[in-house]
């Protein structure tokens, strides 16, 4: 059997350290926007490496967001995290390239797009913006595998001998 229970904030952060890739959440009039997105967390920060389009759109005109973050082993094995915040663009050039290189020593993968400046196919230069998210309420939930044994009642043979 699996029992559902919630997360310890240690637990919680130890997830959001792991884990590294969750789905952003975020809002502009009324319609909600959700994206897989990759992230670093540090020193109670979430930070995320993104390019100026649709996404940063929304974040900069409501800067309220959320963050699942989910770790599946098997159906009864998982963990979920949420976060909710608020998104603030890293202008400060020291911050920046700190979450930077927090970015692409935990994603190497992304290296590319932190280093070469490229054109779509709209003739459109993607800029490159980091979020820093101050979570402001987090929760957490992971199954626990409860083992269980049923114990039946032994029979009685003397008193249910000859009873039919």
């Amino acid at each position: 059997m699996t029992e559902v229970q919630e997360m310890e904030n240690e637990e919680i952060e130890e997830v959001l350290k792991r884990v590294g890739y969750g789905h952003l959440a975020c809002t502009r009039d009324d319609r909600p926007y959700v994206v897989p997105i990759h992230y670093v967390y540090e020193d109670a920060s979430i930070y995320i490496y993104t390019t100026e389009g649709h996404k940063t759109e929304i974040i900069d005109a409501n800067s309220n967001i959320c963050l699942q973050v989910e770790e599946v082993r098997e159906n009864d094995d998982w963990r979920s995290v949420i976060v909710h915040g608020v998104a603030n663009r890293v202008t400060d050039r020291k911050e920046r390239e700190k979450a930077v290189e927090l970015v692409r020593s935990a994603n190497p993968t992304l290296t590319p797009a932190i280093s070469i400046r490229w054109m779509d196919m709209w003739i459109r230069e993607n800029r490159e913006v980091v979020y820093r998210i101050k979570p402001d309420e987090t929760s957490g939930r992971s199954t626990r595998k409860v083992k269980f044994s049923a114990a039946f009642a032994q029979s009685d043979t003397k008193r249910t001998r000859g009873i039919l």
